[in-house]
């Protein structure tokens, strides 16, 4: 048979290791008659008798012998492979997590994540790649375990989503910069000079638009891929960074924060994977890791307070 039917197995290890058709038939709760004409397919399905008469009772073919030992093993497995996965040892497991992530998050939560998993599972390794883009064909072939970011369009409509935090844009200079000295109103903030994060080649984006509204332009005088070159340029001249509040907030510590004067909507920091990881114990463990770590981090009592000095 080209595609045998593999409930057949677990009736051939019961068969072989009854030695009898009535045994066999009180196991598996089913009639003589039907235990027999089980027994014919087996027969035909094997190409062996299986089971021959010695006097009063049945022994087995040497065929039969040969195969009770490997047919109760693969029972036993494909009874493990469809059973509910065991309870997670953390300190037995031994992987290495792949993590996506948005710019700053190594930085400002990559510490505490690392210090935590460690000490729950000492046999995990995380590594951590940039998120240069929002394609979901890492998560799709597995090179990826699990990424951050602000969920969009362009994700797969299979990947899973879960909400970390909100976050939103606050701008930062070096101390001493004439920001810090007065009252900052749309007019002083865009009269600055900025230096734009951009990934993708583009002049603008929501602040542009939000400045345009009340009739303001900003002058972009660099143009980085991220965030922490961006607010290294602001710590070292005159230009204004505006970046997420908690997702630089480890990379801020001795700058000046302050909150942008122009309405601009929150964003949501949520982390994504695959739906084959789904369920996978230790997956949901690393999950959950990063949730805790996120939820509340140890830097939102200070960025609140150094956002709260322009105020």
């Amino acid at each position: 048979m080209s595609h045998p039917d593999l409930n057949l197995l677990v009736t051939l290890d019961v068969l072989l290791a009854e030695g009898s058709v009535a045994g066999a038939a009180r196991r598996l709760r089913l009639s003589p008659s039907a235990m027999s004409r089980q027994l014919a397919r087996l027969r035909d399905t094997t190409g062996d008798p299986l089971l021959v008469r010695a006097g009063r009772g049945l022994v087995l073919t040497p065929r039969a012998l040969e195969l009770r030992e490997r047919v109760g093993h693969l029972v036993e497995e494909a009874e493990a492979a469809l059973r509910p996965a065991d309870r997670l040892d953390l300190s037995r497991l031994a992987r290495t997590f792949t993590l996506r992530t948005s710019d700053g998050f190594v930085e400002n939560f990559g510490p505490a994540l690392i210090a935590k998993a460690v000490a729950e599972a000492p046999g995990v390794r995380l590594r951590f790649v940039p998120k240069l883009d929002k394609d979901s064909t890492p998560l799709r072939d597995g090179s990826v375990d699990l990424e951050t970011g602000v969920v969009g369009g362009s994700q797969g409509p299979e990947v899973r989503t879960q909400a970390l935090f909100r976050d939103r844009f606050v701008g930062v200079v070096r101390v001493g910069h004439a920001l810090c000295r007065a009252e900052i109103t749309p007019a002083r903030y865009a009269a600055g000079q900025h230096v734009l994060v951009a990934r993708h080649r583009r002049d603008s984006g929501p602040i542009d638009d939000a400045l345009e509204a009340l009739g303001l332009e900003r002058e972009i005088t660099a143009t980085v891929g991220g965030f922490s070159p961006a607010l290294a340029l602001a710590r070292n001249s005159d230009m204004i960074a505006t970046v997420p509040e908690r997702h630089t907030g480890n990379l801020r510590d001795g700058l000046f924060s302050f909150s942008i004067p122009i309405r601009i909507p929150e964003m949501t920091v949520s982390m994504l994977w695959h739906p084959r990881l789904d369920a996978d114990p230790a997956h949901r463990w690393l999950r959950e890791c990063v949730r805790a770590i996120c939820v509340k981090s140890p830097t939102d009592s200070r960025s609140e307070k150094k956002a709260g000095t322009a105020r």
